[in-house]
């Protein structure tokens, strides 16, 4: 982490440093990183994905994601769920993706915890939201890594059965997927209208 605020792109906008250091970073980070995301398939893609990243870099995970929707079935719930013995060694064999047995282990038994819970995922993640008022941070430094809602959503997701989840990967997917804005202060991207 910096003490630098936001960077001014080529293309004249300023965005959060990482968000600007590659095309891949950049489309993620305008469009994507950030933003408001519902539904239980689409957040269970976004507990593998990050899940698939510790250790990682995560642009190494977001040129793989085409190949990672293809092995895991566009990360449809009950299409995982369902995934065997066979399934695994052929995710495996899946250049497409991060060849890790643990962790793709940990995808399907994620997605038959995600399909037997109550109320379903978008439920129990949003409910750790952060404080939509919280002030903008100025620098990366201001970016924490691990909050106590993370903290927080990490145990509950543990205590469904969740694996890979803990409170540093928790926090990556609120920042992922809108329940937090960690976008700087002076970032282009936090001045947009946003859906939620």
């Amino acid at each position: 982490m910096t003490d630098a605020g936001a960077v001014l792109g080529t293309d004249g906008l300023r965005r959060c440093g990482w968000g600007d250091s590659t095309e891949d970073y950049r489309l993620y980070h305008d469009t994507e990183w950030g933003r408001p995301v519902h539904g239980d398939d689409a957040l269970f893609e976004r507990v593998c994905l990050e899940a698939f990243q510790s250790g990682l870099s995560w642009i190494t995970i977001l040129r793989r994601r085409e190949g990672f929707r293809a092995a895991f079935a566009g990360f449809a719930i009950d299409e995982v769920a369902v995934f065997g013995p066979a399934d695994v060694e052929r995710l495996l064999g899946d250049a497409g993706i991060i060849r890790n047995r643990a962790k793709i282990e940990a995808s399907i038994a994620n997605a038959r915890v995600a399909r037997d819970l109550d109320g379903g995922l978008d439920a129990l993640i949003w409910q750790y939201a952060g404080d939509p008022d919280r002030p903008a941070p100025r620098t990366l430094a201001e970016v924490p890594a691990v909050t106590p809602e993370s903290t927080a959503l990490a145990k509950a997701l543990k205590k469904a059965g969740f694996r890979f989840v803990g409170p540093t990967t928790a926090y990556a997917l609120m920042q992922a997927c809108g329940l937090v804005d960690d976008h700087l202060a002076d970032c282009h991207v936090r001045s947009a209208p946003r859906a939620v």
